[in-house]
């Protein structure tokens, strides 16, 4: 008993298999026609021919001509470049498998913005134009001017210390302290290299009275 229920199953699934196999198959339609220019009738070589949502197309040759294999109820997208694309669906009560086309497409309009022209201006008025025109500072240049050792100097001197300096100064300090505790701190004035950064600062003009 068991094994006729088997049977009985197996049979049932290659019959229902069998039907979805034929209906698909009876589905598939060759579709096939040509594509060409709405206003001269003329063919369209290298159009596209898009199953939307398949994944899958083909493109005409040279005579506009193509053929491809879809399904009934399929939308195809015509389209090539310079012309505006085509959706057309396939019937899904067609009683042969075979469909064809013949596909016209309108041209795509495309409308640039007005160009003035203008005179050649002449040696003079260029050279004028030119020398007078400013040209905006790039990245480059704007590091580098923000990295100049006198606008350095300036941002030193008027900004105030942020957190971090205030501490690294303190803990100098305390360092400084600390190292030389028990002796008498060395004095700058025999130092020859602080002579030489005070010498550089005077000719700098770092002490001169700012107003």
């Amino acid at each position: 008993m068991k094994t006729f229920t088997r049977l009985a199953i197996f049979a049932s699934l290659i019959f229902i298999c069998s039907a979805t196999f034929a209906q698909k198959k009876d589905s598939v339609i060759q579709l096939y026609g040509v594509v060409m220019t709405a206003d001269s009738l003329r063919a369209i070589p290298a159009a596209s021919i898009v199953v939307v949502g398949k994944g899958r197309g083909t493109i005409t040759n040279g005579y506009g001509v193509f053929s491809i294999a879809v399904l009934k109820g399929d939308k195809i997208t015509f389209g090539s470049v310079g012309f505006k694309e085509k959706t057309i669906s396939i019937p899904t009560n067609l009683t042969e498998n075979q469909y064809s086309v013949i596909q016209l497409l309108v041209d795509d309009t495309v409308y640039l913005p007005a160009t003035i022209i203008k005179a050649k201006p002449t040696r003079e008025q260029f050279e004028r134009d030119f020398a007078s025109s400013r040209i905006e500072d790039d990245a480059y240049e704007i590091a580098r001017q923000n990295t100049e050792e006198g606008k350095m100097r300036a941002l030193l001197a008027t900004l105030p210390a942020d957190g971090r300096e205030a501490v690294n100064f303190q803990f100098r300090q305390q360092a400084t302290k600390l190292y030389y505790a028990g002796q008498i701190p060395p004095q700058n004035i025999f130092n020859p290299l602080a002579w030489a950064e005070f010498i550089k600062a005077w000719k700098r003009g770092d002490f001169k009275k700012k107003k």
